[in-house]
């Protein structure tokens, strides 16, 4: 039996660090955490629950959503709405800014998430995840009439906290709060996650990259040199082999980045200049960004810092490259110089 520290334990513990906790944040993580467990639920038994396959609708995005999308999104909306934590919440499959149901108390943060990134994956047993972030409401916005969307246009550096959970071999949750990352995984035989892995760090260098090749036609110019680089190995200019991997699930890119390093990479190309990108700023780049930077590694569009942009909306797209720091500052030169050379 694992006698570790639980998640619960560790949260208590890091709210005594701070003089006029009320634990309201520490209870919302509890909360965040039940939600994943049941979503893990859903996905561990899969067709034996009838949770596989299309719903037979698209969302806000205009993706098709699997069945296990709308259980999700159903999920985490319930296992949030009634506790006083949050003034509002805003989900990668809805449209609008959902609003906490009258009757119900409201709270100072909000919560934006992908209650299941990486959900193409589902029907073939591919590891898929939930991401979320935190913010604090603005004072002006708590009050008794709905929430507005400017409130949740924050820059990612505003962040109160960011994590994923990974349903995979093993159910895992990690988490930062701007203190480091640290890795819970979920002990089935008594239902609570366990401190694994702790102040996880992303080594700065590594021979993987992770990008989706059958878009190479689609490239700016940076992207195409630094991949043709890597794979002409030790004969080309970087003088080393690199390998390459691809799961179309940016959690399972992320963890193994987290776990050995790597550079992920969704680039811009001519096919998503009109959307902006691919990944979505405010429940995908801007919440793995943080624990990616936390870890001790960076988080661009190729041209900037993600977690310093402005959001325009809670929908927006951006370009995403994130991973090992010099990697990262690599990619991010050869954009550089190419917009200088232009």
């Amino acid at each position: 039996m694992h006698l570790g520290t639980t998640l619960t334990q560790f949260i208590m513990e890091e709210q005594r660090r701070v003089p006029g906790a009320t634990g309201e944040f520490s209870a919302l993580i509890n909360d965040i955490a039940t939600a994943c467990k049941m979503i893990s639920n859903g996905v561990n038994h899969g067709g034996l629950l009838g949770v596989l396959g299309a719903a037979g609708a698209t969302n806000v995005q205009g993706e098709e959503q699997k069945k296990m999308d709308v259980i999700s999104n159903e999920i985490f909306l319930k296992r949030n709405e009634w506790a006083g934590h949050l003034a509002a919440m805003a989900s990668e499959e809805m449209d609008e800014v959902y609003q906490i149901p009258a009757g119900n108390p409201r709270g100072k943060y909000l919560l934006l998430f992908d209650p299941l990134d990486g959900s193409s994956n589902i029907d073939v047993n591919v590891s898929v995840g939930s991401i979320f972030s935190i913010l604090r409401c603005p004072g002006e916005s708590k009050t008794e009439g709905p929430t507005p969307v400017r409130a949740f246009l924050q820059p990612g550096t505003q962040q109160v906290c960011a994590g994923y959970a990974l349903y995979g071999p093993s159910t895992m949750l990690m988490l930062t709060t701007g203190q480091g990352v640290n890795g819970f995984t979920l002990d089935p035989n008594v239902g609570e996650f366990v401190l694994t892995h702790e102040r996880m760090t992303i080594p700065a260098d590594t021979n993987e990259f992770a990008i989706n090749m059958s878009n190479y036609r689609f490239w700016e110019t940076p992207v195409r040199r630094y991949v043709d680089e890597c794979i002409q190995g030790k004969q080309g200019p970087r003088g080393r082999d690199f390998n390459m991997r691809w799961v179309a699930s940016m959690v399972a890119e992320v963890h193994r980045i987290l776990t050995r390093g790597g550079v992920f990479m969704y680039p811009m190309d001519e096919k998503l200049r009109d959307k902006g990108g691919k990944l979505r700023l405010m429940y995908e780049a801007n919440p793995m960004s943080f624990i990616v930077e936390q870890a001790g590694g960076a988080a661009t569009t190729g041209r900037g810092r993600i977690l310093d942009l402005q959001p325009a909306g809670i929908h927006q797209r951006v370009p995403v490259v994130l991973g090992s720091r010099n990697e990262v500052e690599r990619i991010t030169g050869y954009h550089l110089e190419t917009q200088a050379a232009a």
